[in-house]
């Protein structure tokens, strides 16, 4: 589990290689991410756009920006959270995510929440041990 908290917003990011869906021998390795938002701050908050860098272990790195999360822009009020699950593939046996969401009050204040990097291994990484 990763997790990383900004302005009282705790994200917390699960990944898992997802086997049934990567074909390593096509060079396709599949990750599903379940990505947990808690609000431990006073105000009641929405969370309006994405941002992730994706680096294979090659160093290839795709950006991807967008609005809200799986189709949602969620209202989180204080003390509450949101859960989402998502998907990544890649060319590589490994890699790295991280990004933030852009985030408002109901005052209207925007901020942006640091979501924390994680690793992507796969049963299919070879490791060297020196």
């Amino acid at each position: 589990m990763y997790e990383q908290i900004t302005r009282g917003i705790r994200v917390s990011v699960e990944p898992n290689y997802v086997e049934n869906q990567s074909a390593p021998e096509d060079r396709r390795y599949v990750w599903a991410y379940t990505v947990r938002i808690d609000n431990d701050s006073r105000e009641t908050v929405q969370l309006k756009t994405r941002y992730w860098r994706i680096t294979d272990a090659m160093g290839q790195t795709e950006e991807v920006w967008g609005e809200g999360v799986v189709g949602q822009q969620p209202v989180i009020r204080p003390g509450e959270g949101f859960e989402y699950t998502s998907g990544a593939p890649l060319a590589t046996p490994s890699g790295l995510m991280v990004g933030r969401y852009g985030m408002e009050t109901v005052d209207g204040v925007a901020f942006e929440v640091d979501i924390p990097a994680f690793s992507l291994d796969s049963p299919h990484e070879l490791r060297k041990i020196h």
